[in-house]
Formats: C-alpha cells, sequence, structure tokens
C-alpha cells in the first residue's frame, strides 16, 4: 500500500484523518495494480479496441449516487396523502418553488431549489437484488455475472472518449467497501476489461509498492518523489516481473504525482464556508449498518475531480434498507441527503458547470407501500423514483406518476435505462448508433433501451 502521510486533522466525526482520501494505495480494481491497468489499457489499444476517433471530446461528466438498499418513493418524492394511513406513514408534503410540486417535509432544502431539479416517480425495470449493478450499469446482476458482464456507464465513458488529461482518470469511484459486496460495486468494466475499471482512491492494489517515510509535502514535490522512487528500486531484487512493468510503474507514478489528481481529492483546499454548505460526515457506515456512510465530503470530491477532468464519478450515501424504523431514521437521513445534493447542485451552478454535469441520485428499488409490523417498508421493484439535476436537462418538473397506493407506474413509466441512455447523450454518447466490440469482437449496443427521456433533452 502507497500510503500519503499528511498533518494530522480531525475533520471528520470520527476523527478520520484528512489522508483519508489521500491513500493512494489502490488506483485498482480486483486485486491489480495500476501499472497493470496502465498496460492492460496500452493492451487494449493495441488490440484496437481503443476510441473509434482518437480525438477527445468536450468535457462532460456524470456525478452518480448509489442510496444503497432502495430508498422509499413514498416518503420522499411521492407522498400519497390520500391512502390510507398504513399506506401513507407519517411525514407529510410540502411545496417547493415549483408550483404543483410536493415533496417530503424532509427535504426542505430540495424543496426550496426544485426548479434545478427533475423527479422520476415511475421508475421500473429493476429485479429484486440488492446491489448497485443496476445504478451504475443499467443492467443487473446476471446468468454472466455482475452487470451481466455488460460496461458501467463510467467505463464505457473510459473507453469511448478517453481521459482529459493523460494524468487524471477518466473514470473515479469513491464508494466504499462494505461486507454484502454487492453494495459497494462502483462500476465495473464488464467485457471492456480491467484497462476501463474506476480509479478507486481509498482501494487496495499497490501492496507490493510501498514508499517509506513519504509524507504529503514531498508526495507533491517531484523530484523527490523521483528519488524516492529511485531508492526504492534500489532496494528490490533486480528481476524480470520488475524490468517488464517498469515503464507501466512510471506511467502510474505520472498519474499518482499529478497536481490535478492529488489537489482534486484534497478538500482541505476548499474555502471553509463551502465545506460547511456541504457538511462533512463520517465514512463510516450509516447507522452502524452494512451499507453507504453519511459522508457528504464524497459529493464535494466528486465535484473536484469532475473539474479535474474526470468524466465519471460513482460514490454511495446512507442505509435505505429500511425494514424497520423507517419513520425514526429517514428523517436524520433525508435532511444529511438533502444538504449534501442540493449543495452539489448549487455549487455546480455557480461554478457555471450546470450545462456540464449531469447529477443522477437513485436506490435498486422502492419499498413496499403497506408499513410493516415494524414500522418499515421492504423491498418492492414494482416502483421506484430517481432524481436528477445539470447536464442541460431540462429541469423543475415530475416525469411520471405512480397509482393512489404507489404500487406501479400510472402515467408514463420510465425505465432505469431510459435514465441512462439519457446520462450518455449528455455525455455525447449516441446510445442509438453506438458500439463497442465485446471478447469475440461482436459488436455491442450499451443497452437494450436506447431512447433518451424526451421530457428531460
Amino acid at each position: 500500500m502507497l500510503e500519503i502521510s499528511g498533518h494530522p486533522c480531525d475533520s471528520f466525526c470520527d476523527r478520520h484523518r484528512r489522508r483519508h482520501f489521500l491513500r493512494i494505495g489502490g488506483l485498482g480494481l480486483g486485486g491489480l495494480s495500476l501499472p497493470r491497468l496502465l498496460q492492460a489499457a496500452d493492451l487494449s489499444q493495441a488490440a484496437g479496441l481503443g476510441s473509434a476517433t482518437g480525438k477527445v471530446l468536450p468535457h462532460k461528466a456524470v456525478i452518480m449516487v448509489y442510496l444503497p438498499g432502495g430508498p422509499s418513493h413514498q416518503d420522499m418524492y411521492d407522498l400519497k396523502m390520500d391512502a390510507p394511513s398504513e399506506i401513507r406513514g407519517s411525514f407529510r408534503p410540502i411545496k417547493t418553488n415549483v408550483s404543483g410540486i410536493e415533496i417530503c417535509e424532509h427535504l426542505p432544502k430540495l424543496a426550496g431549489m426544485m426548479d434545478k431539479f427533475t423527479i422520476i416517480r415511475s421508475l421500473f425495470g429493476s429485479p429484486d437484488q440488492h446491489a448497485s449493478d443496476m445504478c451504475v450499469s443499467g443492467y443487473p446482476i446476471g446468468p454472466r455475472g455482475r452487470q451481466d458482464q455488460h460496461p458501467s456507464l463510467g467505463s464505457a465513458a473510459s473507453k469511448l472518449l478517453g481521459p482529459v488529461d493523460r494524468a487524471v482518470p477518466p473514470f473515479v469511484g469513491l464508494t466504499i467497501k462494505t461486507r454484502h459486496d454487492p453494495y459497494s460495486n462502483p462500476g465495473f468494466p464488464g467485457f471492456l476489461g480491467a484497462a476501463h475499471a474506476p480509479f478507486q482512491p481509498d482501494g487496495e492494489g499497490m501492496d507490493n509498492m510501498r514508499l517509506q517515510n513519504l509524507t504529503l509535502d514531498r508526495f507533491r514535490d517531484r523530484r523527490t518523489l523521483l528519488d524516492s522512487l529511485d531508492r526504492f528500486r534500489q532496494r528490490q531484487d533486480a528481476s524480470a516481473e520488475m524490468a517488464a512493468y517498469d515503464t507501466y510503474t512510471r506511467k502510474a507514478f505520472d498519474v499518482l504525482t499529478s497536481s490535478r489528481l492529488v489537489e482534486a481529492l484534497d478538500v482541505e483546499r476548499e474555502d471553509a464556508a463551502v465545506r460547511e454548505l456541504y457538511g462533512r460526515g463520517d465514512a463510516s457506515p450509516a447507522f452502524g449498518e452494512d451499507a453507504g456512510p453519511h459522508w457528504m465530503d464524497q459529493f464535494l470530491v466528486a465535484r473536484r475531480l469532475v473539474e479535474a477532468g474526470v468524466r465519471c464519478v460513482t460514490l454511495s450515501f446512507g442505509s435505505w434498507d429500511r425494514h424497520h424504523s423507517n419513520f425514526s431514521r429517514l428523517p436524520q437521513q433525508l435532511a444529511l441527503f438533502d444538504q449534501a445534493i442540493t449543495a452539489l447542485v448549487s455549487d455546480l451552478h455557480r461554478r457555471g458547470l450546470a450545462d456540464d454535469v449531469s447529477v443522477v441520485a437513485w436506490g435498486e428499488f422502492g419499498r413496499t407501500p403497506r408499513i410493516n409490523k415494524d414500522a418499515g417498508r421492504d423491498h418492492w421493484p414494482q416502483a421506484s423514483c430517481c432524481l436528477l439535476a445539470g447536464g442541460g436537462m431540462r429541469t423543475g418538473q415530475v416525469i411520471g406518476s405512480t397509482n393512489r397506493l404507489g404500487e406501479v407506474p400510472q402515467d408514463r413509466p420510465v425505465h432505469y435505462q431510459d435514465v441512462f441512455a439519457t446520462l450518455y447523450r449528455q455525455l455525447g454518447i449516441d446510445t442509438r448508433h453506438v458500439t463497442i466490440p465485446d471478447h469475440s469482437g461482436r459488436p455491442q449496443y450499451l443497452l437494450d433501451r436506447r431512447d433518451p427521456i424526451a421530457e428531460l433533452i
């Protein structure tokens, strides 16, 4: 593990230090080190699997927020006040700044800037699977494995568009590791292979490349870094494997020592007022459950990463599998999500990025209309919800509806893949025509449903 030491800073509630985001040891996936990923990228290009045009398109980006466990659609954006008490629950709707749209009382900041968001109330198409696969790729776990071996949106963008800056990875996954592994899929590359896996700043993967006594200040000094690297190599036995990977090791350190990447990960560089706008939170799983954290800093890091040149950032937030304690825990969680998502979107608008960066927040399914005996709601894949912003999309609207009890889509059903077709379009990728060759060289469409949502474009 390559750990970059920094000055202690007890910024987070769990007293994790700032250098948590600078543990660069695992910019890889599945045990592959960054040098191996770079080699895989070169092999991919040599095999004719690179960008068809060889050009870097204008920089567009997507920030994907996964809500692990399945958020309750009828307790967030689709309250059913005319339903019986065992359906509607205890939350009340409030008006938003868009006439005719009401949402949950525990989302007041979102209500105040509804004109910058779009709600989809009629989302469908996901099976009863506790996994992020559908939310990062448009495909659930299938007969061929995770994402049914299809690439995630971030991996497809990496493949088709390439890096904006050679020293900045096009796809970054901030999702934390969970015991229930399907929650922590940041977006697998599927048949595209390791060359287009997400870079994970807090992962594992370069355990054989520990540099001793390297501080953050020295890390920013390229000459010092190279001297440290030389000493590291002198300590290693000369081996054929080390010689073979020497070129890719140098490329890896080009990425690791990029001031753009390091500075994007360093939220301490932000003005204090901006940090307070987002909130802090911490890296521990929400409510001590096996799910995402209430870590609002990740939303800020995501914004900083896309500014630095990343095309897709994925993160997870909260624990939404509320089989019990739904109405006692959601108020706390909704307040934190309300702060983070509105801070992100208002920040994008303030910085002139709202037309270039699309934001999506959703989970793998909805919750049962009927409240169970434990004051919770169970799995309900028949209907779910989605929150969208930015990307030049039309906002200030609600798309679709469910029936009186929130059981099934009623007007304008929207499939998960319809949302993906729209997000791809905003990146400049036309899913109706673009294909990518699979392992056998056979061209594959990115999605089965390939038409963007007309109301958004």
